[in-house]
C-alpha cells in the first residue's frame, strides 16, 4: 500500500479529518484502534516522554522515533520535524529523504530557526528550504505528502500579513499542505484559508470546534503535545492524591487493564 497515496487522499477529500499524535508504539497502536485515519509524531510529546524540552531531541533520534511509530501501525504517519536536519536548502531536501526512507507518508519543516535571537529564517531563505523540500518530495518513487510551516505566531510575531505571505510562498514553492501553528482566532484562520489554495492543517485549541474549523476551511486537524500533556497532567493529579490525601481514587478514572492487554496482545500478533 502506498501510504503516501493514501494519506493525500485524505486531503483531497471534501471533509476535513482529524489526524492525533502519539508519542510511543503504544499510544499509536491505541490510537489507530480507536479509528483514526491518519497519525503524526509530536516534536514536544516525544521530547517530553524522553524527559527532554521540545528542540532537543537530535535529528538521528528523531527518526528512529519515527520508524518505531511506522512499524506499530498500518495508518499512514505524518512527521513534526521541527526545523529538519539543519539551517540550509540542502538540508531541508535531506530531510525530507530521511523521512521517506523511514517509512513516513509525509513531514512538515517549520521556517523556526532555533536562534532565540533570530528565531524565524528570513523570507528568502525560508522560501528556499521550503522549495528544496518540496523537490525532494517530487523526486520520490512514491507519492510523500510535505507541509510547510510558517511560526510567526508560536515565537513573539503574531504577524498574520507576514504569515500569510509566507504561506503563499510555501505554496508556490510547492508545498502540498500549509500550517501556521498558534493562530487562536477562527477569523484569522479564516483568512489564511482564503488566502491559499493547498490544504491547511490547524492545531485544536479548546475553542474551536470541528464544525466551526471546517466552516472557516481548513482540512486537518492535528493535536499536537496535548495528548501527551493530558496524560502528564492526569499522572500529576493521581500523584497529589497519593502524597496529599493517602488515597487512591483516581484508579475509579483508570483504563481496565484488560483492555489494554487484549489489545496490545493483539498488536503482538500484526499491525492494528
Amino acid at each position: 500500500m502506498d501510504k503516501g497515496r493514501v494519506f493525500r487522499q485524505l486531503h483531497e477529500g471534501h471533509e476535513i479529518f482529524l489526524m492525533p499524535n502519539p508519542w510511543d508504539p503504544g499510544t499509536t497502536k491505541f490510537l489507530a484502534s480507536l479509528g483514526f485515519k491518519a497519525l503524526a509524531t509530536s516534536s514536544a510529546g516525544f521530547a517530553f516522554s524522553r524527559g527532554l524540552p521540545d528542540g532537543a531531541v537530535p535529528f538521528d533520534m528523531m527518526m528512529q522515533h519515527c520508524r518505531d511509530l511506522v512499524a506499530a501501525t498500518s495508518l499512514p504517519m505524518n512527521a513534526d520535524l521541527e526545523k529538519g536536519k539543519g539551517d540550509s536548502p540542502d538540508s531541508a531536501g535531506e530531510t525530507v529523504f530521511a523521512a521517506e526512507a523511514a517509512g513516513l507518508a509525509g513531514c512538515s519543516i517549520e521556517d523556526y530557526s532555533g536562534d532565540d535571537h533570530n528565531p524565524i529564517y528570513d523570507f528568502s531563505l525560508a522560501v528556499e528550504r521550503v522549495a528544496a523540500a518540496s523537490e525532494a518530495a517530487k523526486a520520490l518513487k512514491g507519492d510523500f505528502v510535505f507541509t510547510a510551516r510558517a511560526e510567526n505566531f508560536l515565537h513573539g510575531k503574531p504577524d498574520i500579513d507576514d504569515t500569510i505571505k509566507r504561506l503563499q510562498a510555501f505554496e508556490a514553492a510547492g508545498a502540498d499542505v500549509l500550517y501556521a501553528p498558534g493562530i487562536s482566532d477562527i477569523n484569522l484562520i479564516r483568512q489564511v484559508c482564503s488566502s491559499v489554495s493547498k490544504p491547511v492543517n490547524v492545531i485544536a485549541l479548546p475553542s474551536f470546534t470541528i464544525a466551526q474549523l471546517a466552516e472557516a476551511g481548513v482540512k486537518r486537524v492535528s493535536i499536537g503535545p496535548r495528548l501527551t500533556t493530558i496524560a502528564f497532567a492526569a499522572v500529576r493529579d493521581a500523584a497529589r492524591e497519593i502524597l496529599d490525601k493517602g488515597t487512591f481514587e483516581f484508579s475509579h478514572q483508570a483504563m481496565p487493564f484488560s483492555e489494554l492487554q487484549q489489545l496490545f496482545s493483539q498488536g503482538a500478533q500484526k499491525d492494528i
